[in-house]
């Protein structure tokens, strides 16, 4: 199988949907005002319908092996790669100031969401979607709690509050589903009204990404942060990867668990990592530079990086 086209195909889409929404700032058809009640929407309703189509009744989560460990490695791999990131402060210029920490959590924290979900959906099947979704529950938890760690910056809100969210909920309430034998007594309506809302989840949170990146590129200056962007790409792209593949090959785990840390392996940052920089009072331009910087040679590297580890596990 040759899976540079279907990389692509997976790929472009996203970025075509993310620039669609810096053209809808740039044009002023979606307002910063628009965004935190749009956010809400996507969050709160589009996400959980998409999490409840993807796990409800999905065989690869009868499985114990494909409950309990996915979420775990999804803490250990966010960890790994912020920790991973802070030992190259130095090669990277910074201190351990707001800009050092910014980079540190913005390297390490890579894109599970977006980009993994169309992958795993273009080159895999349902069963590996449905082990991605509970991956990714430890890496929310990272996300918060290592964030907060990281920036040593005390939340609005309760951390339990930030964790407790819709997507947590809709997670835990669909596997409890699952596992009572409730799932095939779902109305059939209901299921299809949560497929229907579950696929406008991720155009919706890529073209809400494309205007917030639009509102930061002014504070992006390329002439500067040369060697932050050199080597979150290093890290993120070339020393990282390389560490997911090994415990994908060491670890004792399902099939689709080692295509999931494949996936994410290949991953360049999130790009809630600028959202993050904002809340946790670190450094929006370094965030902006890593995330650009990843996300731009993350066109060559993903289709290499996903044969290596498709090749090297046997997938």
């Amino acid at each position: 199988m040759n899976e540079l086209p279907v990389v692509l195909s997976a790929v472009l889409p996203v970025l075509l949907i993310a620039v669609a929404g810096v053209a809808l700032r740039k044009l002023d058809w979606l307002t910063e005002e628009a965004d935190h009640s749009l956010l809400r929407v996507t969050i709160n309703l589009l996400v959980p319908a998409f999490i409840f189509d993807k796990v409800l009744g999905n065989p690869a989560l009868h499985r114990t092996e494909n409950l309990f460990l996915p979420p775990l490695v999804g803490f250990v791999t966010v960890a790994l790669g912020i920790g991973a990131s802070w030992l190259a402060l130095r090669l990277a210029g910074l201190g351990r100031d707001a800009t050092g920490r910014t980079f540190a959590f913005s390297s390490g924290l890579y894109n599970y969401g977006y980009v993994p979900l169309p992958l795993a959906i273009s080159l895999f099947n349902r069963e590996t979607v449905g082990v991605l979704i509970v991956h990714n529950l430890g890496t929310e938890i990272a996300f918060w709690l290592l964030g907060t760690i990281v920036f040593a910056h005390a939340a609005n809100e309760p951390l339990w509050k930030k964790i407790l969210s819709p997507p947590l909920i809709a997670i835990v309430a669909t596997l409890t589903l699952n596992f009572t034998g409730l799932a095939p007594h779902i109305p059939e309506f209901v299921k299809i009204t949560a497929h229907m809302l579950g696929a406008c989840a991720i155009p919706m949170g890529l073209v809400l990404i494309g205007a917030m990146i639009a509102d930061h590129l002014a504070e992006f200056h390329s002439e500067q942060g040369w060697r932050v962007m050199a080597t979150s790409c290093l890290l993120r792209l070339g020393v990282i990867p390389l560490l997911f593949l090994l415990l994908a090959k060491l670890l004792p785990c399902s099939v689709e668990l080692k295509r999931v840390i494949m996936l994410q392996a290949a991953m360049p940052s999130a790009v809630f990592a600028i959202l993050a920089a904002r809340h946790f009072g670190g450094d929006g331009p370094t965030a902006l530079r890593v995330v650009i910087a990843t996300s731009a040679v993350s066109f060559v590297t993903i289709p290499l990086w996903i044969r290596a580890g498709m090749k090297w596990l046997g997938l």
